[in-house]
């Protein structure tokens, strides 16, 4: 694109000429899409001020760029690879029009851009390889020969079960172990028997003079039982006193 397309296209934006439809704004029907208006009081019609501008001679874009897209390039739409001939791609652009599907979309958009043109709407097409139907028939034979794999497989998942053979080889090393421990436990159990039957005698004769020592305390206690005339006295006492009262009468 020349510097002299660049200037023209952006005098076309400078310009910026936008018109509206008479009262758009005032009911929600009516779209801002031009439309003239033909009233005969109608205010945008008249000129007056503020209410629009009517398109006249000289909103329009330069003639060398009217209709031309802002990438510098005519716009063409295409929807079959036969309309690509007779367009120059120096100044032709392609647009693929929304109806094309995909499987043609994906071959028109390779061939536009190896014949170099610009494609405006480009997008990434799956061109992966679609699996094709496989008949009935050939699937039936194909659940035949899984079925078979199958069969041939569970034999090989019998030789599995040497687990629970060596469960049976853990239990009687377990017993094993657990006989040589047994013998072993008995051997401790008769060494601390024979040690408390060396102490038994020393403790009876510790034993022995404690008790005679009891023995000899209880005697101690016969005294007091000697005391006791001496708490009779106290009636005594008050025998005498009541004499004493007698008296006093």
């Amino acid at each position: 694109m020349t510097t002299e397309l660049k200037r023209l296209i952006r005098v076309r934006v400078d310009k910026g000429a936008v018109f509206k439809r008479d009262g758009y704004g005032k009911k929600r029907q009516l779209s801002d899409s031009w439309r003239k208006p033909k009233g005969q009081h109608n205010k945008q019609r008249e000129q007056k001020k503020a209410k629009g501008v009517l398109p006249k001679p000289g909103f329009g874009s330069p003639i060398a760029v009217r209709g031309m897209h802002p990438s510098g390039f005519f716009e063409v739409l295409i929807s079959s690879v036969k309309e690509l001939d007779g367009i120059d791609p120096k100044t032709h652009a392609i647009r693929i029009g929304a109806t094309v599907g995909e499987r043609t979309r994906g071959g028109l958009q390779e061939k536009a851009i190896t014949e170099g043109f610009k494609v405006l709407n480009a997008r990434t097409v799956k061109t992966g390889p679609k699996q094709e139907k496989i008949p009935e028939p050939a699937k039936a034979a194909e659940k035949a020969a899984d079925k078979k794999k199958s069969k041939e497989k569970k034999p090989a998942k019998s030789k599995v079960p040497v687990t629970p053979v060596k469960k049976d080889t853990k239990k009687a090393e377990k017993k094993k172990a657990e006989e040589k421990k047994a013998p072993a436990k008995e051997k401790k159990s008769a060494k601390p028997k024979a040690e408390p039957a060396e102490k038994t005698p020393e403790k009876t004769k510790s034993t022995i003079p404690v008790k005679s020592t009891r023995k000899s305390v209880k005697p101690k206690t016969e005294v007091p039982a000697e005391a006791k005339p001496k708490a009779a006295a106290k009636p005594k006492a008050k025998k005498k006193t009541e004499s004493e009262v007698k008296k006093n009468e």
